[in-house]
């Protein structure tokens, strides 16, 4: 037996399995390591929009697993290089790869840094009414790609956010308290102060108008035909619609039941006969 162990020469292979089992150890702590550090990195970036209300979830649960997979490839490196793997070119090839990628899908990635910047900057939230893109409806979904908007006609639109970003966003629901500015005009012979007691008692006895702040009723433009009224009561975001789309049948009522005169356009014909010219 000692024969045949002189004759495979253990001593000389030894120092080999010695390190083979070193360098597995090592790589199995480092992957062990790192993934525990990728994990706890993750649930930290992702939680922190937990401690603060204006920070949005999707935003931070995306920045959590970029921060993992990122760190995940420093540790694969790592234990590439623990068992003498050279990595080097292996990083290049990615970054080649990552490059085309990047060039491929341009337009994804500027919908995905347009999305970045809506849900760090929150110029509107879901249950927002908005005006973006040429498009007017409630935000009922926004991620890092696209903002989903719900119609009044019930239409489901899908707007991607670089076409949000990089163009103006009204936000119809950012303050609690909105004006709803309304154009009346009445005939020039009507007493201006009679057609605002009737304007503002029909904005008294509409229960979703505020009193304060106080309805603005004063006379705008004095037209060809007509003497011009701005009509700005206040109301809460939720009652805006219910108001632009009732007020104005009641004041017309209102009007109509006090005799004022709502002009329309009138057209003078005068006819000449041929023998009279």
């Amino acid at each position: 037996m000692q024969e045949l162990l002189d004759s495979l020469n253990i001593d000389q292979y030894l120092p080999v399995l010695l390190e083979g089992t070193t360098n597995v150890l090592f790589a199995i702590a480092i992957l062990v390591i790192g993934l525990f550090i990728a994990n706890k990195a993750k649930n930290l970036i992702s939680n922190t929009s937990n401690k603060y209300q204006n920070l949005d979830d999707t935003l931070f649960r995306f920045l959590g697993n970029v921060a993992k997979y990122i760190i995940l490839a420093f540790v694969v490196i790592a234990v590439l290089n623990r068992f003498g793997i050279q990595t080097a070119s292996i990083i290049a090839l990615l970054g080649a790869a990552g490059l085309a990628v990047g060039l491929a899908l341009q337009g994804t990635l500027t919908n995905l840094a347009a999305g970045v910047m809506l849900l760090m900057f929150r110029p509107y939230k879901v249950g927002d009414f908005v005006d973006v893109a040429g498009q007017f409806g409630n935000v009922t979904e926004i991620d890092l790609f696209t903002t989903i908007l719900q119609t009044f006609d019930n239409q489901q639109i899908i707007i991607p956010n670089s076409q949000i970003w990089g163009s103006q966003i009204v936000n119809h629901s950012h303050h609690d308290i909105r004006g709803v500015d309304m154009t009346f005009g009445v005939a020039y012979k009507e007493n201006t102060d009679e057609v605002r007691k009737v304007i503002n008692s029909v904005l008294e006895s509409h229960p979703a108008i505020l009193k304060t702040p106080a309805p603005f009723v004063e006379v705008s433009t004095l037209n060809d035909s007509s003497v011009d009224f701005i009509v700005r009561p206040f109301c809460k975001g939720e009652d805006y619609f219910n108001v632009l789309f009732s007020v104005p049948e009641q004041i017309k009522k209102a009007l109509d039941a006090a005799n004022i005169e709502i002009p329309f356009p009138h057209r003078k014909v005068i006819m000449v006969k041929e023998g009279d010219e």
